[in-house]
């Protein structure tokens, strides 16, 4: 029996070494395996992301070349506040037509003394009514001008409490009260770095709720696809300082009026320079006698 095992034992030792050695070959080939396989996930990821840009690029310039014809065609449509942080839009509820009320049967004969009571009366002569031909306003021209913004400071952020992307700030631009600003800026912009911040505000929309709250403005950033930056005023700037255009001056409107499409149709203009100004076709944002306004990092980026 003591033979048979010293015989056995080692033929089994030199099995086991052999099987180690072919479990330790296949870990090797596996591990190679799955590194092949990440790289080639990584490959794919990356090719889909380059599309999935330049889609969405094609897709703003056709956005931006159907509002432009939209506008010449006096076509009417609505501001929609999500197109600069949040991708949400609004639309017009549609109109329900209008009920006919049923026609009211009437005997033969009620219907036979209304005509003929009808046709006694003469028919009165309308006057003519002289209007004085009132003086049409000159059209303003459709520029940078007709946007009110202003530096204003944040002085209370929070999130959103019905959507995980928005902040809810008060912002305080010198007025009565601070205006209420709802912002798609919690995935690029950490809550601290929000708060007591110096921004460029929008202050002439009409104001529109997003998720249940009233946003009374928008702050200005650089924006791209993967990347959002909050534009960033000169030193020395205060709350209600206003940003001007010196190639474009005027007075902005009180309120832009949503069908008249002002902010659809100045927005592709407006971008960060190779230097990373703020910019509307070459013309800085500039707080007179402070500066001009800048992006952090992001160059030849759209602005909204």
């Amino acid at each position: 029996m003591a033979s048979i095992s010293a015989e056995i034992y080692p033929r089994l030792l030199e099995k086991s070494r052999k099987a180690e050695a072919l479990i330790t070959a296949l870990r090797s080939q596996l591990s190679q395996v799955q590194v092949n396989l990440k790289v080639s996930d990584a490959k794919f990821a990356t090719q889909i992301r380059e599309e999935n840009n330049q889609l969405r690029k094609k897709v703003e310039e056709l956005k931006t070349q159907l509002i432009q014809a939209e506008i010449k065609n006096g076509v009417p449509q609505y501001y929609d506040h999500g197109a600069c942080v949040l991708a949400s839009s609004s639309a017009a509820a549609p109109r329900e037509p209008a009920s006919e009320p049923a026609a009211d049967v009437k005997p033969a004969a009620q219907t036979q003394q209304k005509s003929d009571k009808k046709a006694e009366k003469k028919p009165k002569e309308k006057k003519a009514e002289s209007k004085s031909a009132e003086p049409k306003a000159e059209a303003r021209p459709v520029d940078v001008s007709r946007l009110d913004m202003r530096v204003g400071r944040i002085v209370n952020v929070k999130r959103h409490p019905d959507a995980d992307s928005l902040y809810v700030e008060e912002i305080d631009l010198k007025e009565d009260r601070p205006r209420t600003v709802v912002s798609g800026l919690v995935k690029h912009v950490p809550i601290d770095q929000m708060q007591n911040r110096l921004v460029i505000t929008l202050c002439n929309l009409k104001p529109a709720k997003l998720r249940g709250v009233l946003s009374e403005a928008m702050v200005m950033c650089a924006s791209s696809p993967e990347k959002v930056e909050i534009l960033e005023v000169p030193a020395g700037s205060e709350p209600g300082d206003r940003i001007v255009f010196d190639a474009f001056p005027g007075t902005p409107d009180a309120q832009l009026n949503p069908k008249d499409k002002i902010w659809e149709a100045v927005q592709p203009d407006l971008k960060t320079d190779a230097n990373r100004v703020a910019t509307y076709k070459g013309a800085a944002f500039t707080v007179a006698g402070k500066g001009v306004c800048l992006a952090a990092t992001m160059a030849n980026s759209n602005i909204k």
